[in-house]
């Protein structure tokens, strides 16, 4: 229970007493046409941006509704399923080469590859004493919040931090694409250390492996790890790569771009977002709630057994007693989430050689009860699916990542993205984004401290 000063409670009392008053209700929303959550009346989303990068592709439009299709995911035009199953055919690692392709907008030539990612690994290393100083000394209870410190940090290490050009923000755009592996993992070491009182290892970058094959490097005490392992990270980094310019994290990169700010403080404040347990933080929800589901469901099999805990998640009966179900549903996608596809179908194989085919047929069985269990219960006939934090939980369980890990893998990814987007905004923006609110507050009069009441309860 959260403990205060006696100054801060009698204030407390005060705020709690003068909001308590209830929420803006939902029909003066509807009465000024305000767009909650930028959302319009039919779920899309308020369009309010351009971009090339990446486009999510879940339905199409006619006169009166949205009709929804099978997901879709486009980096630049390139369906993001034909890019994996080429980097799967092709035998070799992908998100170097998609990092490439959202930042020039082209897939690169073997040369063209081989360059950036030299480039890449030119930056591994983050510098002096910053590892010691501003890490292991400061350690964070949460690794996201230590990452946006570190991002924050790495300002005071640049010569030139407010330098806004194109060419300036590139370069700084490269340099946390390839030191992002290393704040994830040394934030998680210092927590590891200083918190929690385990053994410390610091392992430093290779530069001969590939962003996945480092994560796992970096992570594991002994550094070791399996080739099918790194391409399964591989591809899970890929498909968190970007989302179009309407995910939360990736407006707000955009958002806070607009000001003509220097580009840690928009890496930061996009981290900021992806911390949230509705944005990043949904795999680790998501992952909860199935373990949750494995201690009360005895039988893994029995669906009439998993439909009732379902049934009393949506009752706030059980987990976190939200009334979610964590990994089913998505804010754009409808009949079906291609990142949850690919990563559901290539993670198989590691399943079965982590021995983990029984937990595997679960998330299958659950993934293909819960829409109905929804829609059921709900009452409502609309489509909805799983999304891909439902399994890349259980992806990153497998890879032996701790839970406190599995948002800042998902930064890792998403910085190319951020990354990609800042650069757009910063060329083809060109104004600051200024929303409007309406306020509904009643005009009132000003009174002399001599004619205010004291709030009741105040001593």
């Amino acid at each position: 229970m959260l403990q205060f000063h006696e100054s801060e409670e009698r204030t407390l009392r005060i705020y709690r007493q003068a909001k308590s008053r209830n929420p803006i209700p939902p029909e003066v929303f509807q009465r000024y046409g305000v767009k909650r959550g930028l959302r319009n009346e039919n779920g899309t989303g308020v369009l309010v941006g351009m971009t090339e990068i990446g486009e999510v592709y879940s339905y199409v439009l006619d006169d009166i509704e949205r009709l929804p299709v099978e997901g879709r995911l486009y980096y630049y035009g390139i369906d993001v399923a034909d890019l994996v199953h080429g980097f799967f055919e092709e035998k070799r690692f992908g998100f170097e080469e998609t990092a490439y392709l959202l930042l020039f907008g082209e897939l690169p030539s073997q040369p063209e590859l081989e360059e950036f990612s030299t480039c890449l690994a030119l930056h591994h290393d983050l510098p002096p004493n910053f590892i010691e100083d501003m890490i292991l000394k400061h350690p964070s209870r949460d690794i996201m919040n230590k990452m946006a410190r570190s991002v924050l940090n790495l300002y005071a290490h640049d010569d030139a931090p407010d330098d806004i050009s194109p060419d300036n923000v590139f370069i700084q755009c490269i340099k946390l694409i390839s030191r992002f592996p290393a704040l994830a993992a040394y934030g998680y070491m210092a927590k590891s250390h200083y918190i929690d009182k385990k053994s410390l290892f610091i392992h430093a970058p290779r530069v001969d492996y590939s962003t996945a094959e480092n994560l796992l490097y970096l992570m594991r005490p002994d550094g070791q790890f399996t080739e099918l392992e790194a391409r399964i990270l591989d591809l899970a980094l890929v498909l968190h790569a970007d989302h179009g310019g309407g995910n939360n994290s990736t407006f707000v990169t955009r958002a806070v771009t607009s000001t003509g700010t220097d580009t840690y403080s928009a890496i930061a404040a996009a981290l900021g977002s992806l911390k949230g347990p509705q944005h990043g933080g949904a795999a680790g929800k998501a992952w909860a709630m199935m373990q949750d589901m494995q201690k009360t469901v005895k039988n893994w099999r029995n669906e009439v057994e998993i439909e009732q805990y379902l049934v009393n998640l949506l009752d706030k009966k059980a987990f976190d007693r939200s009334g979610l179900i964590y990994g089913i549903g998505h804010a754009v996608y409808t009949l079906s989430d291609p990142r949850t596809k690919l990563l559901r179908d290539y993670a198989r194989q590691l399943a079965f050689e982590s021995g983990k085919e029984e937990e595997y047929e679960f998330y299958l069985l659950v993934e293909r009860l819960a829409p109905h269990v929804f829609r059921t219960y709900k009452k409502r006939d609309q489509a909805i699916c799983a999304n891909v934090d439902f399994y890349s939980g259980f992806v990153y369980s497998m890879l032996g990542i701790p839970p406190e890990l599995f948002t800042p893998v998902f930064a890792v990814a998403r910085i190319a993205g951020w990354s990609a987007h800042r650069l757009e905004e910063l060329i083809s923006g060109g104004r600051i984004m200024r929303p409007a609110y309406k306020n509904i507050a009643q005009r009132r009069r000003y009174k002399p401290m001599s004619e205010r009441d004291p709030r009741v309860g105040v001593e």
